[in-house]
């Protein structure tokens, strides 16, 4: 995941004029939107957060409801549009509340990983004292997968959508700081950074003028990876205990519910996992045209090996 984003060019330029960064910015959108995997990635991800956002008034029943008469209905029943679970409870009033909870905590997730990891990237790739403990800490961390940080962290800190968010977040953060470190070290031997340092500018302003900006894409485009991977963390923390505690809706709960019956109601496990890969589609999609459209050079190298392969 960190080998794309370190490939990200940034096309926002390196501090130059308003109206220049104006039209690097309108020239990515163009990109984006003559793309038909970000047009599509951009239609899914607003079809989740509006589903999320509206949830309250989209949902036929509260998420909590539960109807002992009508357990385990099928999808299309009359007034169960999804179907019904082992308690009755309407299956798509809980996946709609289940998105805004997944949607939470990525968010959150993601934010703790940027608030941290990019400081500590941008200072590991400038001072070379700093670099050998941060990246050692950063080598160390990667050395154990992803999900098994987030788990521990998960475990000792206790089961909520807080501490899940920390959890995934925290296990976000060494991918982030590569990424960051990877863009300060090609940036700092560009020109305009020697033009700083010959105007005596100071490391710290440095970082924040040039070398910052100049990362931003990649910082963006490494965020949009983050953000499927934290979403199918937090179901599988809540399909183990560790994440969103019920009654509170979750997709992950939802499957743990959902796999004791799933001979009997199959729905109700498939529609969350369905919710699940539409979320992480969006991303994927987006974050792949988003890559392309702040690197064009990305398309045109993918095409000269396709009409090599020819």
């Amino acid at each position: 995941m960190a080998a794309e984003a370190t490939a990200v060019t940034p096309a926002l330029g390196t501090g130059g004029a308003d109206d220049g960064l104006g039209a690097g910015r309108g020239r990515v959108l163009r990109r984006l939107l003559h793309d038909p995997k970000g047009v599509a990635g951009l239609v899914l991800l607003a079809l989740v957060v509006l589903a999320a956002l509206l949830a309250p008034l989209l949902a036929p029943y509260p998420p909590t409801q539960v109807h002992f008469e009508t357990p385990f209905q099928r999808p299309l029943t009359v007034g169960f549009p999804l179907g019904t679970d082992d308690l009755g409870r309407d299956v798509l009033s809980r996946i709609l509340f289940g998105l805004r909870a997944s949607l939470q905590v990525g968010a959150l997730a993601v934010g703790l990983a940027v608030v941290v990891g990019v400081p500590l990237g941008l200072v590991a790739g400038w001072w070379r004292g700093v670099d050998a403990v941060v990246s050692r800490l950063t080598d160390l961390l990667l050395a154990f997968p992803f999900l098994i940080i987030a788990v521990g962290l998960a475990a000792i800190g206790g089961a909520s959508l807080g501490n899940a968010a920390i959890a995934l977040g925290v296990a976000a953060i060494p991918t982030m700081v590569r990424v960051v470190r990877a863009e300060t070290l090609r940036t700092r031997g560009k020109p305009f950074v020697d033009a700083a340092r010959a105007m005596d500018a100071s490391g710290p302003r440095i970082l924040v003028q040039h070398v910052l900006p100049n990362a931003a894409s990649a910082i963006i485009v490494q965020a949009t990876i983050i953000m499927p991977t934290t979403v199918i963390g937090e179901a599988l923390l809540s399909f183990l205990g560790l994440g969103i505690q019920p009654p509170t809706p979750s997709l992950g709960i939802m499957l743990s519910d959902a796999q004791q019956y799933l001979l009997r109601s199959p729905s109700a496990a498939v529609l969350p996992g369905i919710a699940i890969a539409v979320i992480c589609l969006g991303f994927n999609l987006f974050g792949d045209a988003l890559r392309d459209a702040l690197d064009p050079m990305t398309v045109t190298a993918r095409r000269r090996r396709g009409k090599a392969a020819r």
